[in-house]
């Protein structure tokens, strides 16, 4: 991977001057609140061309759609115009090329603007014709509690600080570093355990969860764009959403870290296709995995404001660190692997799916997702083994704008399905995972979901989100009597292999019934100082075993971002 980051480097510069004048090219990062906004305004008929099925956007981007909000304030509620108000303050610079609401810490220092609410903070920023630069500071502190019968009692204090820069370099090339370092402030080993069950990103973090140490954070790229944004081409490490879910996505989520990669987009009128080849983190049965490569393709279709498509395919393989058949952005992945031969089609694990949203009238949005994790038309319908070569996972959701007559809240119900064994894969090398966490959808095979979700927006700093998720799921094993595994019933992500045992039946093995209430609550009481409130409860019915148990945790964390 290095030679091929330098390749791309030396591509970027060979550009650089050539490009002419365009708005900031770094990205804002897919968990960006900024996107709800903008899916409510397209959901409200306010703009088009938005696509949430495929993120993130540079601030350029952004900044042209606040723009285009900014000509339609008689659409807009009163608390729109308050969140567009604070994103005219955020994206000033993106719009007008002006710094008359940013203040600056270095090299004047104020300390009554350390807590303006009217200004956006940084530490240091500057701007020129060819060069732009913002420093943030990044603080938290996060106290994190549980009780239950599966977690047990647990209280741990984290925290956390570090810095932000982006960027653009001569109106072509966005750049953007973010490095955090984080440390237990109290707990013990068991309360670390709890953590990392409940975070994916701790999870992920080897220092925190193996040698109860320090935690870090890093994102960073390179992006180059041309002027009217008909290519761009990006190398580094930033989260990537692919999928038209409300509640979760089913192709490309937030649910594990982020992972190293290099991105192609090419733009044309209704037309988006993006093409990634990336490395991801690997396991084998609790062995890393030197290797382990992804490649994605998705193609996005703006038919009109009310109907979107988008098609995406993935390659995951473990055998080289860099493998050219799937460095092809203009191939179809699948029928590319098939032509390596009978070995890379047992060791590789391709996924393809489409996806559609329809927004037949105002405030109302209804998306479907279908995935094809394997499939073989000979054996499609018939019953036994044969039909375990048929793997799939389906979605429907609606977003409601407005709901209920109610301009500040916002509405999602979603069902999700995935059968027994999607995901996974039977070398139990190339699932459909980065650090053992999905990429896709949160839900572990062999499972489904019904999930409501209300926003509710009492200002534009007074924020709740309320998530009910009732789910099923089937799995467990047999074993003999020297602990060897007989029968996989599917349920584990991490764990592919048996899967032509028996017939794979959808909730087989050891059911269990699940009921999740997650409470939200981010207070933004002066910009950039947020205060936030997260309370789970969940309750398992396991049916297998005629028991119940449930479990509580609550986070309370305050948030520096400047």
């Amino acid at each position: 991977m290095k030679k091929i980051f330098i390749a791309f480097i030396t591509f970027f510069i060979v550009f650089l001057f050539s490009a002419s004048l365009y708005s900031q090219l770094d990205l804002v990062p897919a968990s960006h609140p900024v996107y709800t906004f903008l899916k409510k305004m397209q959901t409200d008929g306010v703009i088009s061309g938005f696509n949430s099925a495929n993120l993130p956007l540079s601030r350029g981007q952004v900044s042209e759609f606040l723009v285009l909000i900014n000509t339609k304030l008689d659409k807009l509620s009163s608390i729109d115009k308050e969140f567009l108000a604070d994103y005219k303050v955020e994206f000033e610079y993106e719009i007008t090329k002006e710094t008359r609401n940013q203040n600056s810490f270095f090299p004047k220092f104020d300390f009554e603007n350390m807590f303006s609410d009217k200004k956006q903070k940084y530490v240091y920023y500057y701007t020129d014709s060819n060069a732009t630069a913002f420093v943030d500071v990044l603080g938290n502190v996060s106290y994190r509690t549980s009780t239950g019968d599966s977690l047990k009692q647990n209280s741990i204090v984290l925290g956390d600080i570090g810095f932000r820069l982006r960027g653009t370099l001569f109106n072509s090339l966005g750049y953007y570093i973010l490095a955090t370092n984080g440390q237990k402030l109290s707990g013990k080993n068991k309360d670390v355990n709890f953590a990392s069950a409940t975070d994916p990103f701790l999870k992920s973090s080897y220092n925190f969860t193996h040698l109860y140490k320090n935690f870090d954070l890093f994102r960073g790229y390179l992006r180059y764009q041309t002027k009217e944004n008909w290519l761009a081409l990006t190398v580094g490490r930033e989260a990537l959403y692919q999928g038209t879910g409300y509640i979760d996505k089913l192709f490309l989520s937030g649910n594990t870290e982020p992972y190293d990669f290099i991105k192609l987009d090419l733009n044309y009128k209704a037309f988006k296709y993006s093409f990634t080849y990336g490395a991801l983190k690997g396991d084998s049965l609790g062995v890393d995995i030197r290797w382990k490569t992804i490649a994605t393709h998705r193609l996005d279709i703006l038919f009109s404001r009310y109907f979107k498509m988008g098609f995406s395919e993935t390659i995951i393989g473990s055998n080289n660190p860099f493998e050219v058949t799937y460095l092809n952005p203009m191939s179809f992945l699948i029928s590319a692997d098939y032509s390596r031969g009978q070995i890379s089609i047992d060791q590789n694990n391709a996924l393809m799916g489409l996806d559609i949203e329809i927004n037949p009238i105002d405030n109302l949005a209804i998306q479907g997702t279908f995935i094809i994790d394997d499939i073989n038309l000979s054996t499609l319908g018939k019953s036994g083994t044969e039909g375990n070569d048929n793997k799939f996972a389906y979605q429907a959701g609606l977003l409601w704008t407005n709901a209920f007559t109610l301009p500040n809240l916002t509405f999602s119900l979603e069902y999700t399905r995935l059968d027994p064994f999607v995901y996974s894969h039977r070398s139990n090398k190339n699932q459909y995972t980065n650090y053992g966490l999905s990429l896709g959808h949160a839900l572990q095979p062999n499972s489904d979901e019904v999930a409501a979700n209300l926003k509710v927006n009492v200002t534009s700093r007074i924020n709740f989100d309320f998530l009910y998720q009732f789910q099923r799921s089937g799995g467990g094993y047999e074993y003999d009597i020297f602990g060897n595994i007989l029968m996989n019933y599917g349920g584990d992500i991490n764990r592919g292999d048996k899967d032509f045992v028996v017939e794979n039946k959808f909730l087989m093995g050891n059911r269990v019934n699940k009921q999740l209430f997650t409470t939200k609550i981010i207070l933004q009481l002066l910009r950039q100082y947020y205060i936030s409130f997260k309370h789970v409860y969940r309750f398992f019915d396991l049916k297998y075993a005629s028991k119940k148990m449930k479990d509580n945790y609550f986070f309370l964390t305050f948030t520096i971002d400047y």
